[in-house]
């Protein structure tokens, strides 16, 4: 299920590590955080199935720097919105990752169902993407193999996400893919230079219910 799991912890330093599964491995996440605060993930090489590093609930002050994924699903907040009753996650900063051949880049999803939870206080900054199918997403629909999903409005309340410097290609039309909450639209979400192509053009962003700035 995980490689690396680091639950209730306080001030854990990770750095140097290898983690290595192939790319069609199910549910082999690298390294998942959950119920932590004061967490660094450093200097790393992922390759799996799953997500490169997934932050569950009750995570916060975390720190991702100079991490490299591929294969895998990426970098992930969540998923968020199992419980009704649910710890938020809240200041993250994922800086200097590179993502290859990945089927997301930076990415928070929540399950559409009612919760307490919330992801807030979130920055991604340089981030170099590398035939990545989406590089940048809010997926407040999420649901795998679209089985017995809750079919409803998801609780979890996003705000304050910032995304600075991500640079390179994605592999599909739409990079920039923010799918948010009807009931708890995104809020105060940044895009600071940002700039992906598709096939040496400009790649295409699709919003819904997401409010914010880009610059």
């Amino acid at each position: 299920m995980y490689h690396i799991v680091i639950n209730g912890c306080n001030n854990v330093k990770v750095e140097g590590v290898r983690v290595s599964a192939s790319g069609n491995s199910p549910n082999t996440d690298g390294i998942h955080v959950q119920s932590s605060s004061g967490v660094t993930i450093l200097n790393t090489r992922i390759g799996t199935g799953d997500d490169c590093v997934s932050v569950g609930p009750g995570t916060n002050n975390l720190w991702i720097e100079k991490v490299a994924c591929g294969p895998g699903h990426g970098i992930s907040i969540g998923s968020l919105g199992k419980e009704v009753e649910e710890a938020g996650v809240q200041n993250v900063t994922v800086k200097t990752v590179a993502f290859t051949g990945t089927e997301n880049g930076v990415r928070i999803k929540s399950w559409g169902r009612q919760s307490s939870g919330f992801a807030r206080n979130i920055l991604f900054q340089h981030a170099v993407m590398t035939d990545v199918q989406n590089p940048i997403v809010i997926d407040q629909h999420y649901c795998p193999d679209e089985k017995n999903c809750p079919g409803q409005v998801s609780g979890v309340k996003i705000s304050d996400v910032t995304y600075q410097d991500i640079h390179g290609t994605s592999a599909t039309e739409v990079a920039v893919k923010f799918d948010c909450s009807s009931e708890y639209p995104c809020s105060n979400i940044k895009l600071e230079d940002v700039k992906l192509t598709y096939r040496n053009k400009a790649a295409e962003a699709s919003c819904s219910n997401a409010d914010g700035t880009a610059s």
